[in-house]
């Protein structure tokens, strides 16, 4: 939409997105993607469809799935090209909701053109103060156990398809945040943080958190490689880890292992 202001055309314009623990969750052009996995089955084809890299398009399917509470897209096995994408359920009803949402956000900014009489009209919007992260795994659960020390708390999280993780963090924390049994919470965790291994079922270490799962991600590098490991329930961790690592131990695609890291490289964080 457009108006008369001083001689100049100004356009009502604006940008939906939904956050999540203030930070970016979905927005049009994750739903695009999303649209474009359901039409075609394939992640390079989705990817190439929005005008995204494959890597781009997995990074975002990553962050969708991680942040959600059930899984929006899945990955599909057998076939001639070795597997696909799919939509869930979840992510079908996401995009019909986004849609919902977006034709309301729609309405609204009809509403304050209306109101806008000339340019010298202002009108304040108020802006979520997103919390901006660099750590590319944020996970989204529940928590189910706090033991304080004389400093610090020990703090235990359920993700979504029973996966635990433990944090540790100062007993400040525990009260600045207002963590309690049974309140959500999100462990972010850097990948640079994330040692991976195979065959770690039953070894002793002292890292706290292991997650075991499928490799649906090698990108190789000259110096650095970054495995992206599938833990179950939607959830996919991150790790970047030194591209001699990645050869020597053999990391594949479609490949088992390991990604461990210390309870002290959590960062909890809420809504």
């Amino acid at each position: 939409m457009t108006m008369k202001c001083s001689g100049h055309d100004m356009e009502v314009a604006g940008t939906l997105w939904l956050h999540k623990a203030d930070r970016k969750f979905l927005g049009s052009d994750r739903i695009a993607l999303l649209e474009k996995i359901g039409e075609y089955g394939s992640i390079t084809k989705a990817a190439k469809a929005v005008g995204v890299s494959y890597k781009t398009a997995w990074d975002m399917v990553n962050h969708l799935n991680n942040m959600a509470d059930r899984p929006l897209v899945e990955r599909t096995a057998g076939g001639k090209g070795g597997g696909g994408t799919r939509l869930t359920q979840a992510g079908t009803e996401l995009i019909e909701q986004f849609s919902i949402i977006q034709e309301e956000h729609r309405r609204f900014l009809d509403s304050i053109s209306e109101r806008l009489v000339n340019g010298d009209s202002l009108y304040t919007f108020l802006r979520r103060i997103a919390m901006k992260v660099s750590a590319r795994n944020v996970f989204l659960g529940t928590v189910s156990g706090i033991t304080k020390g004389s400093v610090n708390a020990e703090v235990s999280l359920t993700l979504k398809g029973g996966t635990p993780v433990t944090a540790v963090v100062t007993n400040a924390s525990i009260d600045s945040l207002g963590l309690a049994v049974g309140k959500d919470a999100y462990a972010i965790v850097k990948a640079s943080s994330i040692i991976i291994g195979t065959d770690l079922h039953d070894a002793k270490v002292s890292a706290r958190n292991i997650m075991c799962g499928t490799i649906v991600k090698v990108i190789e590098g000259p110096v650095s490689t970054e495995v992206d490991v599938e833990i179950g329930a939607g959830n996919t961790i991150s790790a970047v880890i030194t591209h001699e690592s990645a050869v020597r131990l053999g990391l594949k695609e479609g490949g088992h292992a390991c990604a461990l890291f210390k309870a002290s490289s959590v960062i909890l964080g809420v809504s």
